[in-house]
C-alpha cells in the first residue's frame, strides 16, 4: 500500500504497511482500485455528458464512492469490494450510453474486469498513487483527487436532503478524467483552483440544504452533562440521520446525545422541539475509543470519523451511510421516500444503563453566518472602536498528535481583543477554555461542523463589503487552519479560490505536496506552515 492523503501519514511521507488511521493494506489497495475504476468510468461519462444530460444516479454513485474512500470513513473491505463491482457495472453502462463501445481508452486497463477477489487485490497494487511516476504531476493529481473527495462529501450531505447541482457532478467527472491524461503542471494547477471554485459552490449548496430543511442555526447553550435515562450517542455528521433517530426515539424513554461533529446540531431550530435531545457527550473524533466505552449505551456512527473499534463496545456500535467497520452492525440506507430503521439500536438502548457523566456545564454554539451577520453592526462598531483588533480563523480538523496542542496554545496566547472564528472539530482544542467575550461578543464564534466552513467565508466577505474594502486580504483577519483529511483540503482550495492569501496551515504541510508544488502555492498564495504559538500570534497580530 501507499497512502498519504491525511495529515497523520507516517513521517509525513506515506503509510506503506498499515495506515496510521488503522486502515489495512488490503482496504487501502481496494480503495485505490475503486478510484481507478471511477477514473475509467469518468472517461465514458465525459462522452455521455457531451451528448446531453447525465443521469443523476451516476453522479450520486461518484459521490458515494469518493466519500467512502475518505480517511476514517470505511474500513470494511467487503463494502469497498461491493462498490468496485458496482463501479464496473456503471462503467459498462456509460460505455454503452457513450455509443463508443469499441473505443480504446487511453487510461491503461480502464476496462479491466474480474470476479476474482484475489485478482482485485493484485490489480489494486498496480494502480495506486505511485503508478504516476512524475512526482509533481502525481502531487497535483492527488491534490485534485483529495479536493474532489471533500467536495463529494459535502455534496452527498446536500443530496441526502434533496439538494443537487448537475454542475458539481459534471465537474467531478471531468476532473477525474483529466487525471488520466498528460496534463501540464499549469493545466493541473488551473484544475485544482477550479476545484476550489466548485468547493465554494458545493458548500453553499449544503448550507442552503441544511438551513432550508432545519432552519438557520441559532445561538444555543448546549448541556455537557447527562441524565438518568438510557441513551444513544450519535457521532459523525449526518443531520438527516439525526432527525430520523430523534423522531423514532421520541416518547420511548431513550435520550439522544451528540458527539464530535454532531455538536452543532443542537443549534438548528428543527431539533429544539425534541426534549429527548439531551446534551453533547465528549469531544473530538480521536477520543471516541475512550468516550464510546464510557458511554455504556449504543452508538450510531454516521458518515465519517470512525476509528478502529474496541472489543469493549463492538457489540453496541452501529454504522450507517458511508461509514463501515468489519464486524460492526450496519443500518441500511433508506429506500427512496422512506426512512432508516433505527428500531434495533433503540431496543438495545433500553437494555443499557444510563451514560456515565464525563463533565458538566454548558458550551455555546450556533454562530453561523446568519447569526453573526445579525450582530454585524455590533461587530463593526467593536472593530472601529478598537475593542476587536483582529479575527483569527482557526477552523478545520482535530487529530490525536501532541503537536496539535499548538492550536490550544495559540488560543490562550491571543490577546483579549481578538475573536476566534471556528468550524469543524478543531474547536475542541479551545472551545472549553472560557475565553470570555468582548462587549457581549464571545471570543470563540463557532459556526458549526467542518461542513459549515462556508459560513466563515460568508462572514469574511460581508465584512469586506461593510468596510468598503476591495480585497478580502485587507481585512483584520488571519487564517490559522488545522487540517487532517480531505474535506479540509476542499476547504483550503475554497479559500484559495476566494483569493485568501497568507494562510497558515498545520500542524504540518500536506505530505502529498511535492517540493515544487508546495513552492508554487507559497509563491502564489503565501501559504505557510505553522511554527510556534508565540511566534505565529506575534505575526498574526501585525497582519503577517
Amino acid at each position: 500500500m501507499f497512502c498519504y492523503q491525511c495529515q497523520e501519514t507516517a513521517k509525513n511521507q506515506g503509510c506503506t504497511v498499515r495506515g496510521v488511521c488503522g486502515k489495512t493494506e488490503e482496504t487501502a489497495n481496494l480503495m485505490d482500485l475503486l478510484i481507478f475504476n471511477l477514473k475509467g468510468a469518468s472517461l465514458y461519462g465525459e462522452t455521455v455528458m457531451a451528448k446531453g444530460a447525465l443521469d443523476r444516479s451516476y453522479g450520486r454513485f461518484f459521490l458515494d464512492a469518493l466519500f467512502m474512500t475518505l480517511t476514517n470513513t470505511n474500513f470494511d473491505s467487503r463494502r469497498i469490494t461491493d462498490l468496485i463491482r458496482e463501479s464496473l457495472v456503471l462503467k459498462d453502462e456509460l460505455k454503452v450510453k457513450s455509443g463508443d463501445a469499441g473505443r480504446t481508452i487511453t487510461h491503461d486497463s480502464a476496462l479491466w474486469h474480474s470476479d476474482n477477489v484475489d485478482e482485485f487485490h493484485q490489480k489494486a497494487r498496480e494502480v495506486g498513487v505511485l503508478a504516476t511516476g512524475n512526482e509533481d504531476v502525481r502531487s497535483l493529481r492527488e491534490l485534485l483527487i483529495y479536493g474532489l473527495k471533500g467536495i463529494a462529501a459535502y455534496a452527498q450531505h446536500a443530496q441526502v436532503l434533496g439538494y443537487e447541482d448537475d454542475e458539481i457532478y459534471r465537474f467531478i467527472i471531468k476532473a477525474l478524467a483529466a487525471t488520466t491524461r498528460d496534463k501540464t503542471a499549469d493545466e493541473l494547477v488551473a484544475l485544482v483552483l477550479k476545484a476550489g471554485d466548485m468547493a465554494v459552490k458545493t458548500m453553499a449548496l449544503l448550507d442552503k440544504a441544511n438551513t432550508e430543511t432545519y432552519g438557520s442555526p441559532e445561538v444555543t447553550k448546549v448541556n455537557l452533562g447527562v441524565r438518568g435515562n438510557p441513551g444513544i450517542l450519535i457521532s459523525g455528521h449526518d443531520l438527516k440521520d439525526m432527525e430520523e433517530l430523534l423522531e423514532q426515539t421520541k416518547g420511548t424513554g431513550v435520550d439522544v446525545y451528540t458527539h464530535g461533529e454532531m455538536l452543532p446540531a443542537h443549534a438548528y431550530p428543527a431539533f429544539k422541539k425534541y426534549d429527548n435531545l439531551v446534551a453533547n457527550y465528549g469531544g473530538s473524533w480521536w477520543r471516541q475509543r475512550e468516550e464510546f466505552e464510557a458511554f455504556g449505551g449504543p452508538i450510531l456512527m454516521t458518515t465519517n470519523c470512525i476509528v478502529p473499534v474496541k472489543e469493549t463496545y463492538q457489540d453496541r456500535i452501529f454504522t450507517t451511510g458511508t461509514a463501515g467497520y468489519p464486524g460492526v452492525k450496519h443500518i441500511p440506507d433508506r429506500k427512496e421516500g422512506g426512512k432508516k430503521d433505527f428500531s434495533g439500536i433503540i431496543s438495545l438502548a433500553k437494555t443499557c444503563p444510563p451514560p456515565r457523566q464525563l463533565e458538566d456545564g454548558e458550551i455555546t454554539g450556533g454562530f453561523a453566518h446568519t447569526q453573526v451577520l445579525a450582530l454585524a453592526d455590533k461587530v463593526v462598531e467593536a472593530v472601529k472602536s478598537g475593542a476587536i483588533r483582529r479575527f483569527v480563523v482557526m477552523a478545520g480538523c482535530d487529530g490525536r498528535h501532541k503537536e496539535r496542542d499548538y492550536f490550544t496554545e495559540v488560543a490562550k496566547a491571543l490577546p483579549d481583543d481578538t475573536v476566534i472564528l471556528t468550524a469543524g472539530c478543531a474547536k475542541y482544542r479551545y472551545n472549553k477554555l472560557g475565553l470570555s467575550d468582548i462587549g457581549g461578543i464571545p471570543r470563540v464564534l463557532d459556526a458549526g461542523q467542518c461542513n459549515d466552513s462556508y459560513s466563515l467565508a460568508v462572514i469574511a466577505l460581508k465584512l469586506k463589503e461593510v468596510f468598503g474594502l476591495s480585497d478580502i486580504n485587507e481585512l483584520p483577519i488571519s487564517f490559522d487552519i488545522a487540517w487532517y483529511e480531505q474535506k479540509a483540503v476542499a476547504v483550503l482550495l475554497a479559500l484559495l479560490a476566494l483569493g485568501v492569501k497568507g494562510i497558515r496551515l498545520g500542524p504540518t504541510l500536506p505530505g502529498f505536496l511535492s517540493p515544487n508544488v508546495a513552492k508554487v502555492l507559497v509563491e502564489k498564495f503565501n501559504i505557510k506552515p505553522t511554527t510556534t504559538p508565540q511566534a505565529d500570534v506575534k505575526e498574526m497580530m501585525v497582519g503577517h
